[in-house]
């Protein structure tokens, strides 16, 4: 084995970094961006982690960043041969983005305030690099969505449809077991007990999770877009029925054992449970759709 000389060390170096972290102007520029985005956004993005650690429905929002950072380390070697085009246009993103980051602000509107930042980062990649470093990293910027929460209108119009479609499968489920049950609304009532499906028995947690698993799942086991889109919208059903099965044994737990035994240990671990049998039931639809071949 021969050492490597000083010199080739620093080529294999060189050959790895980008062609815009080579530029002083360029990467003067970019150090600039970042030192205004941290001050622009710096209370968004602590609201936005207070946000991550009170509520546990986005309590997955700490990884999506870091699997937005791993998709872009994949395309370093793509994006180290990329050339340099700035397009003015970008600032017209950038200007737009900061105008939903003021209007966010007047209105204390915390999504519109967060989703500004990905038009402000696109933005700046287009401005201060080309088209197709933006195309590139298109994906891995939006996945970034994930970890900004639902705005609270439209995630209460969300979950409420979810938890009536929870308890009625429910019922019917302990209506088959013989069981008698009456349902009003989203509440169940037993023999001697009642469950109400409450917002965090209403799946949305696991809707979400699986969508941001899902989205990275269907990128890299999927080549052609329409299969990456199929695989995409089949974890909204296989996550909503496997949330109302877990409604169902909580009942039938109930009924036969009590309520705590219902909603004591089970409950916890039976969502735990239930989400890797969604990523295996999302795993096989992925299998199915790898083995249709288009011609």
């Amino acid at each position: 084995m021969q050492p490597t000389s000083p010199t080739n060390s620093q080529n294999i170096m060189s050959t790895s970094i980008p062609i815009f972290l080579k530029e002083p102007k360029a990467l003067a520029k970019i150090g600039t961006c970042v030192v205004c985005l941290a001050i622009l956004y710096y209370s968004v993005f602590q609201k936005l982690v207070f946000d991550w650690i009170h509520l546990p429905d986005f309590s997955h929002g700490f990884l999506i960043p870091i699997v937005s950072l791993f998709l872009i380390w994949q395309r370093s070697d793509e994006l180290q041969n990329l050339p340099i085009s700035p397009n003015n246009f970008g600032i017209l993103v950038v200007l737009f983005g900061l105008f939903f980051l003021i209007i966010g602000n007047l209105a204390s509107e915390y999504f519109t305030q967060r989703f500004s930042f990905l038009f402000v980062i696109s933005g700046i990649i287009l401005f201060l690099l080309s088209w197709q470093h933006l195309k590139l990293l298109s994906f891995p910027i939006a996945y970034l969505i994930f970890m900004i929460p639902i705005p609270s209108i439209l995630f209460d119009k969300i979950t409420f449809p979810m938890q009536l479609f929870a308890s009625r499968v429910a019922t019917f489920s302990l209506q088959m077991l013989d069981i008698p049950v009456l349902r009003e609304g989203n509440v169940i009532h037993l023999a001697h007990t009642s469950l109400s499906v409450a917002e965090a028995c209403s799946g949305i947690r696991s809707l979400i999770s699986l969508l941001a698993l899902g989205f990275v799942f269907a990128y890299f086991t999927q080549k052609i877009f329409w299969k990456r889109a199929v695989l995409v919208i089949a974890c909204f059903p296989i996550a909503i029925i496997v949330n109302a099965l877990r409604v169902s044994a909580t009942g039938i737990l109930a009924q036969y054992y009590g309520i705590s035994v219902a909603e004591g240990f089970f409950h916890g671990f039976s969502g735990f449970i239930l989400f890797i049998a969604a990523f295996a039931l999302m795993f096989a639809v992925g299998l199915a759709l790898s083995k249709i071949r288009v011609k």
